[in-house]
């Protein structure tokens, strides 16, 4: 996985980019607010580490996007539950 971020800060743009591997996906359920659940994707890297929470619309809207166009992908096996 690799990660492009850009930030604005006083001192001007700052960029930074890093590569890893994703370790873990977490899944954080609220019981009380349900809306507020979140899916955490913990990577690490040779010099970096991080996580990415994404809500789970945005999710949901980045699996539909990625389902549309799988068929694109050449060399790609889908795996039989």
């Amino acid at each position: 996985m690799k990660v492009k971020i850009k930030k604005i800060n006083r001192d001007g743009m700052a960029r930074l980019e890093t590569e890893g591997e994703i370790k873990e996906v977490i899944i954080k359920e609220e019981f009380l607010y349900p809306s507020d659940e979140t899916i955490a994707l913990c990577f690490r890297g040779q010099d970096s580490s991080g996580i990415v929470e994404l809500k789970t619309e945005e999710f949901e809207d980045i699996y539909k996007n990625i389902r549309k166009r799988l068929h694109l992908i050449k060399g790609f096996k889908k795996i039989v539950d």
